[in-house]
């Protein structure tokens, strides 16, 4: 059962990773074009204080959750999402199935060298597969030319590794341009799919502390961040399973 549900302030798709891959796929085989969006704890917070992130998100074709708290949420709230579909494991789903598919994909955004070394690394890991790819550091005045190259490459599918609520902004603004059939903001995945930063073991996964771990590689940057967002989420979620609500 695909039904939407909404959690908090946020509308999620019951699917699983492979139920994502097959909608993505359908939407490309049909011609057809949307963006995906993956939400973690802290997008979901910042939604709340960002009205064009939040209506971003509700203008999705499709909405996942990447967040292991989240799915306990809705289970706890009895409306339970099916997993978590991480970007990580989104981009590397994809990129199999469009090797086999002969799809192009397009990666832009992190530093020249660690969005090659994800692009190479892609290739070796999936043979066949056809990408192409550009940084994320540019000034809004080159937005449109970057936009222009990702159409001229030919690409169906297009992740945007530059961080919430940037890579958000450049696909609104540059979706008629872009000419992909799926563009889906990965945040910080091009990191760990280069081998800059490791990943939490599955087990911090499984209980939802794979934030704790990346707060251990990146104290100065993310311990503002997760000590505002995820105190704020505890709180939420609190007031939602004391009073059974849902949205809020």
């Amino acid at each position: 059962d695909n039904k939407q549900i909404r959690l908090m302030n946020c509308p999620f798709d019951r699917m699983t990773l492979s139920d994502t891959v097959s909608a993505i796929f359908n939407i490309v085989n049909s011609g057809g074009r949307g963006w995906f969006c993956t939400v973690n704890v802290a997008i979901l917070m910042m939604m709340r204080s960002d009205a064009r992130l939040q209506r971003f998100v509700d203008q999705s074709a499709v909405v996942v959750a990447d967040g292991q708290p989240i799915i306990c949420l809705a289970r706890l709230l009895g409306c339970s999402l099916p997993e978590r579909v991480a970007g990580v494991d989104l981009v590397d789903a994809i990129c199999e199935r469009a090797a086999r598919d002969g799809k192009r994909i397009y990666l832009l955004g992190a530093t020249d060298s660690v969005v090659a070394k994800v692009a190479d690394r892609q290739r070796s890991r999936f043979p066949g597969l056809q990408v192409d790819y550009a940084d994320g550091y540019f000034s809004a005045d080159s937005a449109a030319n970057r936009a222009d190259r990702i159409r001229s490459s030919g690409a169906a599918i297009l992740f945007v590794g530059m961080g919430v609520p940037r890579q958000e902004i450049f696909i609104e603004e540059q979706w008629d341009r872009l000419g992909v059939n799926i563009a889906i903001g990965v945040g910080g995945s091009f990191d760990v799919l280069s081998g800059l930063r490791a990943r939490a073991p599955r087990w911090m996964q499984q209980i939802g502390m794979e934030w704790f771990f990346r707060l251990l590689q990146e104290p100065r940057r993310l311990f503002v961040r997760y000590l505002v967002t995820n105190s704020q989420f505890v709180w939420l979620a609190v007031w939602a399973v004391l009073t059974g609500k849902r949205s809020s």
